[in-house]
C-alpha cells in the first residue's frame, strides 16, 4: 500500500521540490520538512500530559494507568522511528536526482499519517495497529536499503570521503 499511496501522491499531488543543486539546500529542505513529521509525537505528547495534569480525573486509577502507557509508549516508539527516518531521509535526500526530489515531503506525510493510524489503532486496542507500524516500517527498510545502495554501489569512492 506505501508505494500505491507514495506514487499516488508523486503523480497527482500539483507540487514540485525547489531547485536544490547543492548538498547543503538539500539538507536544509529535509530539516524543513522532518520538521512536520514531530507533529504525531507533538500530540502524543499533549494527550499524554492532559492526564497527568489532571489527577482529579474520575476513573479508576487502573484505567488511568493503562492510557498514560499506551500513549507514553506511542511517543517513545514514535521519538525512536522518527530518529532512524529522519538520518534515512536526509541521506536519502542527498542520493536523490532533482526531479525526485518531491519524495522527501510525501515521505515524510507518510511518516505523521501512518503514526497517526499506529496511535489511533492502539488506543481503541485494534489488532490493525500492525498496519500503522508497517506503514513506518517498511519505506524505512526501503530508504535504508536505498541509501546502501547509494553509498557501497553508485558511490563506493567517496565512502568515507
Amino acid at each position: 500500500l506505501c508505494p500505491c499511496l507514495l506514487y499516488g501522491a508523486y503523480a497527482f499531488l500539483p507540487f514540485d521540490a525547489p531547485l536544490l543543486p547543492a548538498l547543503g539546500a538539500r539538507l536544509v529542505y529535509t530539516l524543513r520538512c522532518a520538521a512536520f513529521a514531530t507533529f504525531p509525537i507533538v500530540l502524543g505528547l499533549i494527550v499524554s500530559g492532559i492526564p497527568q495534569l489532571c489527577c482529579w480525573a474520575p476513573g479508576p486509577p487502573g484505567e488511568l494507568q493503562q492510557e498514560l502507557h499506551i500513549h507514553s509508549s506511542y511517543v517513545a516508539q514514535s521519538t525512536q522511528l522518527f530518529i532512524l527516518y529522519f538520518f534515512n531521509l536526509a541521506v536519502l535526500a542527498t542520493y536523490l536526482p532533482q526531479e525526485l526530489l518531491k519524495l522527501i515531503p510525501l515521505l515524510t506525510g507518510l511518516f505523521a499519517i501512518s503514526r497517526l493510524v499506529s496511535w489511533l489503532c492502539q488506543a481503541l486496542g485494534s489488532s490493525f495497529r500492525a498496519f500503522g507500524f508497517s506503514m513506518t516500517l517498511l519505506p524505512l527498510l526501503a530508504m535504508l536499503l536505498w541509501n546502501l545502495y547509494g553509498m557501497l554501489v553508485l558511490e563506493p569512492h567517496s565512502l568515507l570521503a
